[in-house]
C-alpha cells in the first residue's frame, strides 16, 4: 500500500471509529453525509483529473504508486472520501458539544465577498489553479445563501469548518513537503505557508464548505419528508 493511500486512511481511521459515540452518534447521519461525499467526487475529480492532465500538479510515484485512473492515484480518489468524512465528523462533533449562535451576515455582504472572489478569478485567470480555485470559493458563497443560509450563519458551522484546517495543514504538509503531490509554481501564485500553496486553503474551503452544505440540504429534505 502506497504512502498517500495510508495517510487517507490514517486521516479517516479516528473519525470513523468515534462515529458510534452516542453523544454524536454521527452513524445516524450516514444518510446525509455519502450524498455529501458523492457530490464532493463528482465535482473535485474532474476538477483534479483536468489540472492534472495540464501539469498544474501531479503526483510522485515513490508515494502515490504507478497506478492511474482518469490521471490520478487511487490516493487521490480516496482522498475525496476521507478528508469530507473527517470534516463533517468534526462538525457534528462542534454541533453535539457546543451551542449555536446565529451570526449577523447580511445578505448583500455575502454576494459582495462573492464579486470579489469573481474578480480575484478574472485578475488571475491566466494562472489555471488559482482563477479556478477563486471562482469555486464564489460559486459555494452562492449556493450557501440561496439553498442554505441558516447554515452559513452558524457560528457552529465555521467554528467546525476552522478545526478542519488543524488536520489539513499537518496533512497536506505531509502532501507538498515529501512531495507526494508536486505543483507547477508558473500556474500558481508562488505564494506558500511552508509547502502549502496559497491556492490550497480556498480549495480546501471550497471542498469543505461544499459537502456541508450538501449534508445539510440533505438533513433538511430527511426532515421534511
Amino acid at each position: 500500500m502506497d504512502l498517500y493511500t495510508r495517510i487517507d486512511l490514517l486521516v479517516l481511521a479516528l473519525p470513523l471509529a468515534l462515529s458510534f459515540d452516542r453523544k454524536v452518534a454521527f452513524w445516524r447521519s450516514w444518510p446525509q453525509v455519502f450524498p455529501a461525499i458523492a457530490v464532493v467526487m463528482a465535482v473535485f475529480i474532474p476538477w483534479d483529473a483536468w489540472k492534472t492532465a495540464q501539469g498544474v500538479w501531479g503526483f510522485n510515484p515513490e508515494y502515490a504508486g504507478n497506478l492511474r485512473w482518469l490521471h490520478l492515484p487511487p490516493g487521490e480518489w480516496l482522498f475525496f472520501i476521507c478528508v469530507p468524512y473527517a470534516c463533517l465528523f468534526i462538525l457534528a462533533c462542534v454541533r453535539a458539544y457546543f451551542r449555536d449562535r446565529v451570526l449577523i451576515l447580511p445578505r448583500g455582504g455575502v454576494f459582495l465577498v462573492a464579486d470579489l472572489f469573481i474578480g480575484l478569478a478574472c485578475r488571475f485567470r491566466e494562472l489555471t489553479y488559482t482563477g479556478t480555485v477563486f471562482l469555486s470559493v464564489a460559486v459555494v458563497l452562492v449556493l450557501f445563501e440561496c439553498l442554505m443560509p441558516a447554515t452559513l450563519r452558524s457560528r457552529n458551522f465555521w467554528i467546525g469548518l476552522g478545526l478542519t484546517y488543524l488536520p489539513f495543514l499537518i496533512a497536506n504538509g505531509v502532501l507538498t513537503g515529501l512531495p507526494i503531490v508536486w505543483y507547477d509554481d508558473t500556474q500558481i501564485l508562488a505564494m506558500r505557508a511552508g509547502t502549502i500553496p496559497l491556492e490550497d486553503f480556498f480549495y480546501s474551503f471550497s471542498m469543505l464548505a461544499l459537502a456541508a452544505l450538501v449534508h445539510d440540504r440533505v438533513g433538511k429534505w430527511r426532515r421534511a419528508a
